[in-house]
């Protein structure tokens, strides 16, 4: 009796040893989750920290379209974050779905939180501005838009556009502006080129960093259309200048492709493009200013499609910029046997195959009070 109790005794002594051992093997791996989650936290923070101490400020672009994860590679790849992997965590956790395009000053002392804040453009609130250039204005207008929002005044933008030398250097940096730009009789060299888009600029922003950017998306828009621009039998300036022409003349884009259909059958045909647009930017009239006169309509004038010598010619350059549809239209045109088009007040297009049907349908809507007069 004496020798099972003294067995139940060791048995029992083993057991609260072996529970002892498990108790404190829980409270190390707890001990040991604690501090590797610490030391996680801790090196996640310190690669969220600046990468410099000291200040180094680098001018940042984000083209439109940039996504967030993309962006956080080219933030590293400068030098101004830490980590693209930590950036990467850190803007799921926030949940930022994307950032304004523009050209940003950050410094490698701010540290991806307070970049990040600056991307999403609360930063802009206090410190920097947005502008947007619509489809289809001109470089007077956006010279307008410039000198609301910055310190430059209009004549500073137009004194910029006539630098030579700074000219010959876009002309050299991207691939779509040639010397076409660079015609006497053209009024603006960068007139068609700008991209139409809103865009983030800082309060210092130059005028040659606004232009950088709108040349920028430019390009980015005219890159997916390469192929199609070296098999077109226009070079690039005609069809900059085609799809301005387009931009301008057209109320709804589906109407777009068959308005450049008319135009190229027109030129192909030898006969003039007869674009009132075109008239209305050879003598600086806005549209809806007034009526063009007959004088105006029916003088020589290289941009001027109503004038006199300008039969199966294109202006000398664009009239304003171009929307991506606007340049849809221009390199891939539907195919048509119409040679003249009208728009009515409701913005219908009515599109005929001769010169008599055209007439016929203007005469039928100032009849029906349809006729749109300025």
């Amino acid at each position: 009796m004496e020798e099972i109790l003294q067995f139940d005794g060791e048995e029992k002594m083993k057991k609260g040893s072996k529970k002892k051992r498990f108790r404190k093997f829980i409270i190390t791996l707890f001990m040991l989750l604690i501090f590797l989650l610490a030391a996680i936290v801790i090196g996640f923070n310190y690669l969220l920290s600046p990468a410099k101490e000291s200040s180094e400020v680098k001018e940042f672009e984000i083209r439109e379209g940039s996504s967030v994860y993309s962006v956080g590679k080219e933030l590293e790849k400068e030098g101004l974050i830490r980590s693209a992997f930590s950036y990467k965590i850190y803007v799921k956790v926030k949940k930022i779905s994307g950032y304004k395009a523009g050209i940003y000053k950050l410094d490698k002392s701010m540290g991806t939180k307070k970049i990040v804040k600056i991307l999403t453009g609360d930063y802009y609130k206090t410190a920097g501005f947005n502008i947007t250039f619509k489809e289809g204005i001109t470089i007077k207008k956006i010279a307008k838009e410039i000198a609301k929002k910055t310190d430059y005044s209009e004549e500073d933008f137009y004194e910029k556009l006539k630098d030579e030398a700074y000219i010959d250097e876009l002309i050299n940096k991207y691939w779509f502006l040639t010397d076409d730009i660079k015609n006497k009789d053209i009024y603006y060299p960068l007139e068609g080129y700008l991209y139409p888009e809103t865009y983030n600029f800082n309060l210092n922003v130059k005028i040659e960093d606004i232009i950088k950017v709108m040349l920028d998306q430019t390009d980015t828009v005219l890159s997916k259309y390469k192929s199609e621009i070296t098999d077109s039998s226009y070079n690039i300036h005609e069809l900059i200048t085609m799809a301005s022409i387009i931009e301008k003349e057209a109320v709804y884009d589906n109407d777009k492709k068959m308005i450049a259909s008319v135009f190229y059958n027109r030129l192909k045909s030898g006969m003039s493009l007869g674009s009132d647009v075109t008239t209305y930017y050879a003598f600086k009239i806005d549209l809806g200013e007034r009526d063009l006169t007959s004088s105006e309509l029916n003088a020589y004038n290289p941009y001027n499609t109503r004038g006199p010598s300008m039969n199966g010619k294109l202006p000398v350059g664009a009239i304003s910029n171009f929307s991506k549809s606007s340049f849809e239209a221009a390199i891939d045109p539907d195919e048509s046997d119409y040679y003249y088009f009208v728009a009515d007040k409701s913005g219908k297009t009515h599109f005929t195959k001769t010169y008599e049907e055209h007439k016929k349908i203007i005469s039928e809507l100032k009849k029906s009070n349809n006729w749109i007069e300025f």
